[in-house]
């Protein structure tokens, strides 16, 4: 069901000093931030061969990401995301099979301009999922 890993997202309680690192130390294409004012986040991502590096920094005082930081200040692997061809399908699937999907169970649109969904970090080795259809 699910096809290749689309990013690897991490919550970070300096954005500026994050991307700047990524760029100047790794070398990496680093995208400018973008708002995502229905996930509550501030995004950067990070442009690799193979996949991408999501950064993430709170975006008002409602932001997931603040309880993330405040049991993690330095930041940390936030939650990994999967491809997948049919988001509804996906979820049927995994409902069916016991996993929680967060929130309302419909998909909201994501930083890519596409269908996201989570799943419950308890259902997956304790990884928060992000499926996003392409």
């Amino acid at each position: 069901m699910i096809g290749r890993l689309n990013h690897v997202a991490i919550a970070v309680p300096d954005l500026d000093a994050a991307a700047a690192q990524y760029a100047n130390t790794l070398g990496a294409k680093v995208n400018p931030p973008q708002d995502e004012p229905d996930h509550g986040v501030t995004v950067v991502f990070i442009e690799l061969p193979n996949t991408k590096i999501e950064l993430l920094y709170p975006l008002g005082e409602n932001s997931p990401i603040n309880g993330f930081l405040e049991k993690n200040p330095a930041g940390g692997i936030h939650h990994i995301c999967y491809e997948v061809d049919d988001i509804l399908a996906a979820r049927d699937k995994l409902k069916e099979a016991g996993a929680r999907v967060l929130g309302t169970g419909e998909p909201k649109i994501g930083a890519h301009g596409k269908p996201v969904l989570f799943l419950h970090p308890k259902d997956f080795n304790g990884c928060l999922v992000e499926l996003e259809q392409v």
